[in-house]
């Protein structure tokens, strides 16, 4: 018994020893220290990924623009995205992307299904699905997003240069599918046939359908009127002109706020009178023959009638301007625009040549890119959007672009991707599209290789393994000297 009472009382003077109060003061320091921690943690765990982690990479994938940004905050309404993914197979970058979305909005939820675990559920969306594809839903509209669209391989690239070059299009994909599944109505966009008129190419085609308008074929030969529900009215290079019965009934349709788009090539077998008397009527004319650029700095390849034409402010070309997009128009007519008695039209030129280009009389037979007795001065507009103010403060609008090779992949891939964003910017201008389906580039996924001389290469390792550890040690051995003689 009196050991027990004599070992409590040395363990209460323990306690009140110098070394106790001191390691005492370190271990509650500690625990203060820890909870901060875990605090600290909980709190930044509970904060949207938009604040929490930041975009280190060179092509800025994982920022979000300023379309998706207005579109997704914006929601009224919930929006699921299901990622199909077996646990442990999650594609990284995807994540990281869906994480940025459902950031944005309380509206987003990302949810996972392994299709392993739910072998039925993707095959109420797609009869196939690639693992990391995504299905977004919103009410009883859904798409489903393949993979491959996701992730998307230059295949041009590969086979002609052997190069893999891989791009990452998730921002783009998501977004459109997000506007696709909240959107009531669809813009309606119906393509005149019946005078040998181009369609459009896969890419393009594609490329409308995710910016979310809808296209359907129409022949005004066997229709009594344009439709009711088109938005606009699509004219890709007619071989022939349109009869005077189908001019009437455009003209009907653009008297009752109607839209048209136009694209049309220097014409091979005569003028397209009736159809561009129509545009004649907002002031807009061709000239004779092929335009060729007297300024080298407004064509490329050597090729004057490759042109580079100027882009002019207005709703249409300023996200191009913006980002510093070039649009490519091989083989243009020269557009003129004049004024018109009607005080209710304005006109804009969207596209226009230099001073110095002209127009080549000879057209498809010009045998030399120089300026000949017969050919006309310009400069030109290349692409004119005219508006006519209506009763009732609707208004009709055309735009009349004068080559249908904008429309072409191959001249699309020369400017990357140009074109198609001013297509897309012209179709979403007239359909009062939101700003969301501006299209929105896949973002690339190759290395960046930092190239220097073997100068700079020498310096910096001089530098690093000899010249900042020795700085270092020299630092450290005058204080230690400083601190021995006190």
């Amino acid at each position: 018994m009196k050991a027990i009472k004599s070992w409590l009382r040395k363990l209460k003077a323990s306690f009140q020893t110098r070394s106790f109060r001191v390691g005492g003061y370190s271990v509650a320091a500690t625990a203060i220290v820890v909870a901060i921690a875990v605090a600290v943690n909980l709190l930044v765990s509970a904060l949207p990924a938009n604040v929490t982690q930041f975009d280190t990479t060179a092509n800025q994938i994982f920022t979000l623009s300023q379309q998706s940004e207005k579109l997704v905050s914006g929601l009224e309404q919930d929006v699921t995205i299901y990622w199909v993914v077996r646990t442990g197979y999650e594609q990284s970058y995807l994540g990281t992307l869906l994480e940025q979305y459902e950031a944005l909005s309380d509206h987003i939820q990302v949810v996972k299904k392994d299709p392993d675990v739910n072998p039925t559920f993707v095959q109420q969306y797609t009869d196939s699905f690639y693992e990391n594809s995504l299905i977004v839903e919103s009410g009883d509209k859904s798409r489903y997003i393949d993979y491959g669209d996701i992730f998307v391989m230059d295949y041009e690239a590969y086979y002609y240069y052997g190069q893999e070059s891989w791009s990452f299009n998730g921002e783009s994909e998501i977004t459109s599918a997000i506007d696709y599944v909240i959107s009531d109505n669809l813009p309606k966009i119906y393509l005149l046939t019946g005078h040998g008129e181009s369609t459009l190419s896969g890419s393009f085609a594609s490329a409308v359908e995710k910016a979310n308008l809808e296209t359907e074929e129409l022949s005004l030969l066997t229709a009594e009127a344009v439709p009711d529900d088109a938005d606009c009215l699509l004219i890709i290079g007619p071989q022939r002109d349109i009869s005077l019965e189908e001019k009437t009934k455009i003209q009907n349709y653009l008297s009752l706020g109607g839209k048209v788009v136009y694209l049309s090539d220097p014409p091979q077998d005569g003028a397209l009178t009736n159809l561009e008397s129509i545009m004649a009527y907002y002031g807009i004319s061709a000239a004779e023959g092929i335009v060729v650029e007297g300024d080298q700095n407004r064509y490329i390849w050597g090729m004057p009638y490759y042109l580079l034409p100027e882009l002019n402010s207005h709703t249409i070309t300023y996200p191009l301007m913006e980002e510093n997009y070039s649009v490519l128009l091989p083989l243009a007519q020269g557009l003129i625009v004049e004024e018109t008695e009607n005080e209710n039209i304005s006109t804009s030129e969207l596209l226009t040549t230099s001073d110095s280009a002209f127009s080549k009389a000879a057209g498809y037979q010009m045998t030399t890119y120089e300026k000949e007795d017969g050919d006309i001065d310009g400069p030109f507009a290349l692409a004119v959007a005219a508006s006519e103010t209506l009763d009732d403060g609707i208004y009709s609008d055309v735009v009349w672009i004068s080559s249908t090779s904008l429309l072409d992949e191959q001249t699309n891939e020369m400017v990357a991707g140009g074109n198609q964003d001013f297509f897309l910017n012209v179709l979403n201008f007239l359909c009062d599209a939101e700003e969301s389906s501006i299209s929105i580039h896949a973002k690339s996924l190759s290395t960046e290789y930092l190239t220097m001389q073997s100068s700079t290469v020498t310096l910096l390792t001089v530098l690093l393994v000899a010249i900042i550890p020795a700085a270092y040690l020299a630092i450290g051995i005058i204080i230690w000297f400083r601190r021995k003689r006190r």
